[in-house]
């Protein structure tokens, strides 16, 4: 089951991602502003915010699985049309509708391994499903980049959506066998729809946690949005270039997100969210100030720092909600936190056309570091292991 999910998220997340490599050369196509760029990659990313908790409560009556499935066939359908875009509308349009199908994989995924580890070591599981959703981060960015060079960007989303395609399939057949009482019984439909709210057991904590989660999304979202045009504008970076920075950053934030949810177990949640918001400042920070070849390697530590966080948040959420209400409550969580990773590309998109790529990702960089006030409210809504 860990493995069938894991692997949906892999392809979502590589759908997800692929957009990063793609929007300089539909800039250049299409001579798109950088609040365009912005709106671009808030339409898939809103897209994905405002199917979550639709998804979430369609997963109660039905069943996550075929939920699951519809969205990657949307979103794999979405990519293969793309190659069809003709200017800044339709390719607006056709990343919209990819996003609304790939806002079913978070909440449900998610649930469907809480479930799955009820008693068992849950945010190691998460950090697991976490980790193979950067796998998709790393791979598919970078063998599209290369795709797009050789044979052209169209042709290459169009075979990525045909992987899709061939994923959604296998999800299917796959679940039906592993996932045992996916799909509810007419008694535990009636049951849950006898109940009422998110099931939100710690509604000070939740909010806290969401909140972090607002800031974090809000952070890796414009940086991946507007590095490639930092690299090849103001470092001299190739098409090739970004997408193996890309990679590596995104290598960085598969390691992250496995051994952060680790981590958070050893040393607590608290500790964890503090030190990987402040190394995610520094990173930052640091890729602004160095040459072309040294920010290459700095892209590795600041992956696994932009991405880790995530795997701590994740798997607090089950944590301060009710079993029965988890699929609602992540769709809840991710709608409010996608939702905000959406819209902070636009406002970062105008802002560097006022001042430049370079300042505005100084400003991303600094408002990471509001997160750490929030861990002393969180603090207390979270049980955290004793120090060493």
């Amino acid at each position: 089951m860990l493995v069938t999910v894991a692997a949906a998220h892999f392809i979502h997340d590589g759908f997800a991602d692929v957009v990063y490599v793609l929007l300089p050369l539909w800039a250049a196509e299409f001579s798109l502003s950088f609040a365009q760029v912005g709106v671009i990659r808030t339409a898939y990313s809103g897209g994905m915010a405002l199917f979550q908790i639709p998804a979430g409560l369609l997963a109660e009556r039905t069943g996550e699985r075929w939920v699951l499935v519809m969205g990657t066939l949307v979103t794999a359908g979405g990519f293969i049309i793309a190659g069809t875009a003709g200017g800044f509308i339709s390719l607006l349009v056709i990343l919209l509708v990819a996003g609304l199908g790939s806002g079913v994989q978070h909440p449900l995924a998610s649930s469907i391994v809480s479930k799955a580890y009820e008693t068992g070591r849950r945010r190691a599981a998460l950090g697991t499903y976490n980790f193979s959703g950067d796998l998709g981060k790393v791979a598919v960015p970078a063998v599209v980049a290369l795709l797009a060079v050789a044979i052209g960007w169209r042709t290459a989303a169009a075979l990525y959506g045909a992987v899709g395609v061939g994923a959604a399939v296998s999800i299917w057949a796959l679940l039906s066998r592993l996932v045992i009482g996916t799909r509810p019984t007419p008694r535990e439909i009636a049951d849950r729809a006898s109940g009422s709210g998110w099931g939100i057991r710690d509604p000070r904590g939740f909010q806290a946690l969401t909140l972090i989660g607002m800031i974090d999304n809000a952070t890796r979202s414009p940086f991946l949005t507007f590095l490639p045009f930092l690299l090849i504008t103001y470092k001299g970076a190739t098409m090739a270039g970004v997408g193996g920075a890309m990679a590596l950053l995104f290598a960085g934030g598969a390691v992250g997100k496995f051994v952060c949810g680790l981590m958070a177990e050893r040393v607590g949640i608290i500790r964890a969210v503090v030190v990987t918001e402040a190394a995610t400042t520094l990173g930052i920070l640091a890729v602004l100030a160095a040459p072309l070849h040294v920010a290459y390697v700095v892209l590795v530590p600041l992956g696994i720092a932009l991405n880790g966080t995530s795997s701590v948040l994740y798997g607090t959420v089950a944590e301060l909600v009710t079993p029965e209400r988890r699929s609602r409550a992540y769709g809840l969580y991710y709608t409010v936190t996608i939702a905000t990773s959406a819209i902070a590309p636009t406002i970062y998109g105008v802002l560097s056309d006022a001042v430049g790529v370079p300042a505005t990702l100084t400003v991303v960089g600094l408002m990471v570091l509001v997160t750490i006030p929030l861990c002393l409210v969180l603090r207390s809504a979270v049980a955290e292991p004793a120090r060493a």
